[in-house]
């Protein structure tokens, strides 16, 4: 029972940040205007929204209920993402930075829990996630390359 608790709890943990993610990414899209950035800011939410509702059927499967919204500190970024936009002339460039920032601060996340040497997940948890920050990956490549595009 220990086990599956704290499984769930790990598991919440990128659940959150899947939701802030998601929510940030939402956010960004509406706020520029180049639409190869908007699609590409869109379909990372997407992407995030899926990635949640896997989340949560592995969550479930523990036998655990999922966490509900967001994290403070996923509000609080989105906030500093209004501001920066607000005080900063490129905003895209400032919002393609505070994507790779989250981007990066996920896949840490995903890697912390995927080098745990005292837990052991399950093969089907961890091809899960291995999946997850590896697609996190590929869009912090992309969001690279939209940087250099835009600066």
């Amino acid at each position: 029972m220990k086990y599956t608790v704290e499984m769930s709890n790990k598991l919440n943990e990128l659940l959150e940040r899947t939701y802030d993610a998601e929510k940030g990414f939402k956010q960004v899209a509406e706020k520029v205007e180049n639409k190869a950035l908007k699609d590409f800011f869109l379909n990372s939410a997407k992407q995030r929204y899926d990635f949640g509702q896997e989340l949560k059927a592995e969550i479930r499967s523990f036998g655990q209920a999922p966490d509900k919204g967001g994290s403070t500190k996923g509000t609080l970024h989105r906030s500093w993402i209004d501001f920066k936009s607000m005080v900063v002339a490129n905003t895209e460039e400032a919002m393609l930075e505070e994507v790779l920032r989250g981007e990066k601060e996920a896949i840490a996340t995903y890697n912390d829990i995927l080098q745990d040497k005292d837990f052991v997940l399950p093969p089907s948890t961890e091809g899960l996630l291995m999946r997850h920050r590896n697609a996190i990956r590929k869009t912090l490549e992309t969001t690279h390359i939209f940087e250099t595009a835009v600066s």
